[in-house]
């Protein structure tokens, strides 16, 4: 059975794709083809923006309530900085609620006593809380980089770059790569950092966009994020430092991914978002690594 690539890349540039709905079948000549036009009996893809990292339970509130009052403790359990936003609504009978939401940003695995409510008259004190956060630091200030290709072997080639209509249309991967390569493919870190989240057990589509991945804080605050991983073939550990080169999995076929690639992509947090960032690799994508050219060692 052969894949029809060229039919891919057709999609993937056309811009009457916005993302939806696409079409896989294989005609009787065995090859596979990829169409957003609705095929009879064709295996059906739908595609989105998102990406679930689950990091509510590393990311929370916690009260300590004491004789003045309870005081909201915000803890970051990440080996990453966050930028939290705790709003107070609804409350009634306490003191302390700031007219404002309050926004801080936590150091790698630390925590912080935002505020305290103390009980005013004699109501029943009550209120509600709501706490956004974004991974990353807003401050941190990207600096130049070449990227050296994030794998061994090859040469591969581009099947969707930057702003894609295929995928790569929502702020948090618009200007992502994706790379087709063979599953098993050895993925390397593009630049040196501390892993700061992983996923491995993903088969499949699974319930995950990303599928299998790894991000890496990179040393200027930003973050390389490497998708659609081999399931169980992560081979690095959250809160491990990473340099340039050095082995982090095998790319796979997880997630929502309509076959075996790479999805590479760069981003930092602005303004509690996490978005993708304009990046350039130190060579062409369709040549072989060459780690002595660019990034960092």
């Amino acid at each position: 059975m052969r894949t029809c690539l060229l039919s891919l890349a057709l999609l993937l540039a056309s811009p009457a794709v916005l993302g939806a709905t696409i079409y896989k079948y294989t005609d009787a000549n065995g090859v596979v083809t990829y169409t957003d036009q609705r095929v009879e009996g064709a295996r059906i893809f739908h595609f989105n923006d998102n990406m679930v990292e689950n990091i509510d339970r590393q990311v929370y509130v916690t009260t300590r309530k004491h004789a003045g009052g309870d005081t909201l403790v915000v803890k970051n359990e990440l080996y990453a900085p966050v930028e939290i936003e705790l709003e107070i609504t609804e409350a009634r009978h306490v003191l302390g609620v700031p007219a404002e939401p309050v926004r801080w940003v936590l150091p790698p695995r630390g925590e912080i006593r935002l505020l305290t409510l103390a009980p005013a008259g004699t109501g029943t004190p009550h209120y509600q809380h709501r706490l956004r956060y974004a991974l990353g630091d807003p401050r941190a200030q990207p600096q130049p980089v070449a990227y050296p290709l994030p794998w061994r072997g090859g040469p591969f080639r581009m099947t969707q770059g930057p702003g894609g209509r295929y995928s790569h249309t929502g702020p948090k991967g618009r200007y992502a790569v994706d790379i087709a390569m063979p599953v098993g493919t050895p993925i390397v870190a593009a630049r040196s950092g501390v892993v700061i989240k992983t996923e491995n057990n993903q088969s499949g589509r699974g319930t995950n966009p990303a599928g299998n991945f790894v991000r890496v804080l990179h040393d200027d605050g930003t973050m390389g994020v490497y998708l659609h991983l081999k399931q169980g073939s992560v081979q690095v550990r959250e809160g491990q430092y990473v340099r340039t080169g050095d082995l982090l999995a095998q790319s796979g076929n997880t997630g929502n991914s309509t076959g075996p690639h790479l999805h590479f992509v760069v981003q930092k947090n602005v303004g509690l978002n996490t978005v993708s960032i304009p990046f350039d690799f130190a060579q062409p994508v369709n040549s072989m690594p060459n780690f002595a050219v660019g990034g960092e060692r």
